[in-house]
């Protein structure tokens, strides 16, 4: 991907700073091209790159100061690279017994194995992920998400996005190199982005031999699913094909790859204690770490999500799951979804660590809102509030048109409003 012309605030930059302050070291993690190296030099007072620079990966082995010795804080880039530099970086930290001495950037988890201690109470790990619309310029932030798990929400002009312009967002997707390119040359770089994960990323984290051209089928198929629970059998059928399905532990096996690779990124389901006898189901929701990486897989032109808005729908829902895991995760609140044997569903849950939770349905179109509110106030009269607490919020998150709360107290929220 060609490289960012100017760097671009992220909602981690405050959670970023912050951490310096308490942790000996921080663990950037996300997908290649999230923007993590640019986020860290803006805090960083030098650096070693050791994905372009073998010297440096060289002395990880033999001479670690090389590495490590630098003005603080230090960026360390691609660390896994080297791993054998977790520790070096561990025992300085200890030894120096100061904060803010050094940042991890990594764009893959390695094995964890018995030469690589635990960072616990020296290293601190921050997830970053594509840009949310809030940050790349996409969406006013008129609505503030952390007002809204507050129990305020406000009435809002409509910020003039259309449904046209949310295909064209999902199509892109939030990588910072491309936001700003045109639509058919940030298509070609996605397709790109996958052709480097299948035929080189996975040798980083796959131990023997994969197939680029399985994962691919299953990258597709992953495209077709978006945004659903399905199963490892469902995912292995469709990716098979003619040549027969691909067994349960070949999907699980790449699905653990590509979760490393931090390209997917599962949605867990959210269990609250229930006043009615329906029962949860706990099947997670497969999504990409951005939904232009779904468009990718399938080869998808914007032209096509407009004419299969079913498929739109879903993809739209993914994209706002992003939204949410950005904006939510400087509060320390998680995303998750609900789903229940009645056939009850709802797209999004945002939990904070003090309890306090939000629920939010996911509509393409307006006509779609009177549906969603009605579910959310189904599914809040499930829950039993004595255990978790009333929600701070029930809202229906749309692709366009004003910002508005319903008599039912319903909060409509745009997604071209939706900030931190």
């Amino acid at each position: 991907m060609p490289s960012a012309r100017s760097y671009t605030p992220r909602v981690v930059d405050a959670e970023l700073t912050d951490r310096l302050r308490t942790a000996g070291a921080i663990v950037i993690e996300g997908p290649r091209a999230c923007g993590k190296t640019e986020t860290a030099r803006q805090v960083a007072a030098s650096e070693v790159l050791l994905d372009v620079d073998a010297n440096a990966v060289t002395a990880v082995e033999v001479a670690p100061a090389v590495v490590l010795d630098g003005a603080t804080p230090r960026l360390i880039d691609e660390w896994q690279v080297s791993p054998a530099v977790w520790n070096h970086v561990r025992r300085a930290v200890d030894a120096r017994r100061r904060p803010g001495q050094f940042i991890l950037t990594g764009s893959a988890v390695p094995s964890d194995d018995v030469t690589r201690h635990t960072g616990a109470g020296r290293m601190a790990r921050l997830r970053m992920r594509p840009m949310s619309l809030f940050e790349s310029g996409h969406a006013t932030g008129a609505i503030s998400l952390r007002r809204l798990l507050r129990g305020q929400s406000k009435a809002v002009a409509d910020p003039g996005m259309t449904v046209p312009d949310v295909i064209e967002r999902i199509v892109v997707g939030g990588w910072p190199a491309l936001c700003h390119l045109s639509v058919p040359s940030a298509q070609r770089a996605m397709r790109d982005y996958l052709d480097e994960v299948r035929r080189a990323d996975l040798a980083r984290v796959v131990v023997g031999r994969r197939d680029p051209d399985r994962v691919a089928k299953l990258l597709a198929s992953l495209g077709r699913t978006v945004a659903t629970p399905a199963l490892l059998s469902t995912l292995g059928a469709d990716a098979g094909g003619a040549d027969g399905a691909l067994a349960d532990e070949t999907v699980r096996g790449y699905l653990d790859a590509l979760g490393r690779l931090m390209i997917v990124e599962d949605q867990p389901a959210w269990s609250p204690k229930l006043r009615s006898r329906s029962r949860l189901r706990t099947a997670v929701k497969r999504h990409f770490v951005d939904p232009a990486l779904a468009v990718a897989a399938l080869r998808a032109t914007p032209d096509r999500l407009l004419k299969d808005l079913e498929w739109t729908g879903f993809l739209f829902e993914s994209l706002v799951v992003r939204d949410l895991r950005v904006l939510s995760q400087a509060q320390g609140a998680e995303v998750a979804h609900y789903r229940d044997n009645t056939g009850l569903e709802v797209d999004a849950i945002v939990s904070a660590p003090d309890g306090t939770w939000a629920a939010f349905e996911v509509k393409l179109g307006q006509s779609r809102i009177e549906e969603a509110a009605g579910n959310l106030l189904t599914f809040a009269s499930r829950i039993e509030t004595r255990a978790v607490g009333p929600p701070a919020a029930l809202g229906v998150i749309v692709a366009s048109g004003a910002g508005y709360r319903r008599r039912d107290g319903v909060a409509v929220i745009p997604i071209g409003a939706l900030g931190p």
